[in-house]
């Protein structure tokens, strides 16, 4: 059986400084399209059947960097909707909300997703790749809150799980199997444990395309082909 394949997307300006970012379309930093390059040689080791993200451009932008061809656009991979949050830091948030906790509470005003609504859109995406995973392997490009709720989701847990699942940007992590029960098989493989020094602005230049719409990617580390990476980390 195959994995689902989770990758979060790379840095951005708000999730560096801490903002919950959910509807707002912020672009990656230099530091987050470097994130995003860096994990390409690792993704090249799982056999995809099908690549599914988030309509967000960072999320988009981190899948083509990643060396991965979206073939389908899945609204239900968008973040966690926050409401009043949006833009906001948890002690901005605080000085208003005192008590607010994202997992209990869910996002704020009229605009907010209550748990459940998020674990709803989880639990579909499962309903939806869990039959293609006889097949090879299906890739989420997706958020942070998001995709811990949706590991949760797998596992069987409530969506108030996804707090103990902390996840970086440009993280890969994997849900699978284990004797025929679902497990998470990898979590949070980050570009910083695979060696990749966080990009310098001078360095914009080799996350960009190159002529033949391929990105640079010259400081990924190289595994040295498919069979050298064994899985362990």
């Amino acid at each position: 059986m195959g994995e689902i394949v989770l990758l979060r997307h790379g840095e951005t300006e708000w999730s560096h400084d801490g903002r919950h970012t959910s509807v707002t379309d912020i672009e990656l930093t230099a530091g987050g399209r470097s994130e995003a390059a860096s994990v390409a040689p690792l993704l090249r080791h799982w056999r995809f059947v099908a690549v599914w993200s988030s309509p967000r451009k960072r999320a988009l932008d981190t899948a083509h960097l990643a060396g991965l061809n979206t073939d389908d656009i899945r609204v239900d991979l968008a973040e966690w909707a926050y409401g009043d949050a949006e833009g906001k830091t948890r002690g901005q948030v605080s000085e208003t909300e005192p008590s607010w906790n994202l997992w209990t509470s869910g996002g704020i005003g009229p605009g907010g997703e209550t748990p459940d609504q998020v674990a709803a859109r989880a639990d579909r995406l499962i309903f939806d790749a869990e039959p293609l995973l006889a097949e090879g392997d299906v890739a989420f490009v997706s958020h942070s809150h998001f995709l811990r709720v949706l590991a949760a989701r797998w596992l069987g847990g409530e969506p108030q799980f996804g707090a103990h699942l902390q996840l970086g940007t440009g993280s890969v992590s994997a849900l699978g199997y284990e004797h025929g029960i679902h497990a998470i098989t990898l979590w949070d493989l980050t570009p910083r444990l695979l060696g990749v020094a966080p990009a310098r602005p001078e360095d914009e230049k080799r996350a960009e395309e190159d002529e033949n719409g391929e990105p640079h990617n010259a400081d990924a580390p190289d595994w040295g082909g498919d069979s050298s990476f064994a899985g362990e980390v």
